[in-house]
């Protein structure tokens, strides 16, 4: 039995971009004693398997619904109550139907009826119901179907419409029966529409607006390669930037069911077109992606546009040095711990600092000739006074080297006191003020360690690494002083060595940044240094002082990521083991 005015239950499709002809339909029809599963039951269950047009199986069997089928519902599908006396309990005839249905696309003619009474059964089971991607007939029929060929979109009338073999008659299998037919003849009328996947089905059943499918021609021409893709508007401005393996398959995805986001339907009404930039690599792919981003800072965009807004934390350079957050590292001489990615973090591991090393908080520049009076911090003991003479040059240089000596990379005396700290804390049960301070050290710790794992990489004029790629040659890249420099794959069983060569002589001249700063942005580093650490990579060209390419062996790397760290320069090319 079925009710129009449920609504369609949309599941997920997993299977993004799957040919239709390779899809595994499960048509399914249910009769019950009633419109709600909240208080009837399920009398029969009806179901047919079809792929690529063609009946693979079918399930049927009635159900013993535990109580008294109402005479109207009797009148109406001619199923009694005697008929389902002796009928399975639905705690077996559901694990067997979902059983037939494993692994397949759940069909309906007004789905919300049918799998919700699925569900619910499944519910007061105990059963798991399985993540299937779930179409309603009625949904579709409502999109492809006008009201001058049809009255209504019933399936009695989509039927007579579409001449279906089986006339429907309110018993689950011989409905079924009659929606396979209305499902292909519903998807034959889509095809000539150019639809030829389940996703682009999944957009018909969909929240996806009409402005949005038509956009699909966008998608026409672009390349089934790795790279980047733009969607630009009417006068060339870029709206949105993103990365895929496949950019034509990634570009119509967000012209169907798939894309979900409100945002992105917006940008789709807005875009008149979008330009490829196929990459060599991955890496290529997503390093490109962050270039053009802080380039353009696409209104659709939410992350990356901003990566000027990282933070490092500095210890100045002067008579009594403290410490100061900068929006960027230069060649002074100061020692600098980042980048943060965040001004509150920053703030965060200068407090912690300052919890265990008594340097000074204020911001003046302090003479050793011109004193002037102390402020509160000195009177409670928590900073030496060097401004008002108490503390030499000299007594402050011991101060400033213990910070130097934890910002440098044993930071284990620094989380060592910290700890002790919140314990003390603790004990007097001051338990917030005792977060705080893990919170403040954990930035310090994340700080420092990120500093450590950037350097090598910053220092070395020259990286070549590759890793085996999954077309059966190699990855190359060619790194310097942190910023990617060029990429490129060698052909399946070719000598990488001229590829390696010629990559080397091509590739972009980076100059060298202030140390310890990379010439990139701090999330290109990021991936950079993933990429280097991915199994598989192979050094294959090392100029600079390389000693821990994949981080740093100090104490606030140990303290925050125990791992092993260290990776060897291999000459030529080695085969992973």
């Amino acid at each position: 039995m079925q009710t129009a005015g449920d609504q369609m239950v949309q599941g997920t499709f997993d299977d993004l971009g799957t040919a239709l002809a390779d899809v595994t339909f499960v048509v399914v029809d249910l009769e019950t004693t009633g419109g709600s599963p909240a208080d009837s039951a399920i009398t029969e269950i009806g179901a047919v398997k079809v792929r690529g047009g063609e009946v693979m199986g079918e399930f049927q069997t009635l159900v013993n619904p535990h109580v008294p089928i109402p005479p109207f519902i009797q009148s109406l599908t001619g199923i009694t109550t005697s008929m389902v006396a002796d009928a399975p309990r639905i705690e077996s005839a559901l694990p067997a139907f979902l059983e037939f249905a494993q692994g397949a696309v759940l069909v309906a003619h007004n789905a919300g009826f049918d799998v919700g009474f699925l569900k619910m059964a499944a519910r007061d089971q105990g059963i798991e119901w399985p993540r299937h991607a779930v179409l309603d007939t009625v949904h579709l029929a409502r999109q492809l179907v006008t009201r001058d060929e049809a009255r209504n979109h019933k399936l009695s009338t989509l039927a007579a419409l579409f001449g279906a073999t089986t006339t429907p008659d309110h018993r689950a299998l011989h409905d079924a029966q009659a929606t396979v037919d209305v499902l292909h003849a519903l998807i034959g009328r889509v095809g000539s529409l150019g639809v030829h996947t389940l996703e682009e089905l999944a957009s018909y059943t969909s929240r996806v607006s009409p402005a949005q499918r038509r956009k699909r021609w966008l998608a026409d021409g672009l390349p089934n390669e790795p790279g980047v893709y733009l969607f630009k508007d009417s006068d060339g401005r870029v709206l949105y930037v993103g990365t895929s393996i496949n950019i034509r398959t990634r570009v119509r995805s967000y012209f169907t069911a798939s894309e979900q986001r409100t945002r992105m339907a917006e940008m789709v009404r807005l875009a008149e077109s979008v330009t490829p930039i196929v990459c060599a690599t991955t890496l290529e792919a997503e390093v490109r992606e962050l270039r053009l981003i802080a380039a353009h800072k696409p209104r659709y965009n939410r992350r990356s546009k901003t990566p000027e807004r990282a933070t490092w934390v500095k210890l100045t350079v002067e008579a009594f040095p403290r410490l100061s957050i900068v929006r960027e590292v230069r060649g002074d001489g100061a020692r600098y711990i980042g980048p943060f990615g965040s001004r509150g973090a920053a703030e965060d591991a200068i407090a912690a600092v300052h919890e265990v090393i008594p340097l000074r908080q204020c911001v003046q520049r302090l003479s050793p000739t011109r004193l002037v009076g102390s402020c509160a911090l000195a009177d409670m003991g928590r900073c030496g006074a060097p401004c008002t003479g108490a503390q030499s040059v000299q007594e402050y240089a011991a101060v400033v080297q213990d910070a130097v000596h934890a910002l440098a990379g044993d930071s284990r005396g620094v989380v060592t006191a910290l700890r002790s700290r919140m314990g003390s804390l603790a004990d007097q049960e001051r338990f917030e003020d005792a977060g705080t301070l893990r919170d403040r050290m954990l930035a310090l710790v994340r700080g420092i360690a990120r500093a450590q794992r950037i350097a090598p990489l910053a220092a070395s004029p020259q990286i070549i690494a590759a890793r085996p790629a999954t077309t059966g040659g190699w990855e190359i890249v060619v790194v310097r002083h942190g910023r990617l420099a060029a990429s490129t794959i060698s052909p399946r069983g070719a000598d990488p060595m001229p590829y390696v060569d010629a990559l080397r002589d091509s590739a972009e001249v980076v100059l060298p940044a202030p140390w310890p700063a990379p010439a990139a942005t701090p999330e290109e580093t990021e991936k950079i240094l993933r990429w280097l650490e991915s199994p598989g990579v192979r050094i294959v060209d090392l100029d600079g002082e390389w000693t821990c390419p994949v981080g740093g062996a100090g104490g606030a790397r140990a303290e925050l990521e125990p791992q092993l760290v260290a990776q060897h320069a291999v000459p030529g090319f080695v085969a992973a083991s």
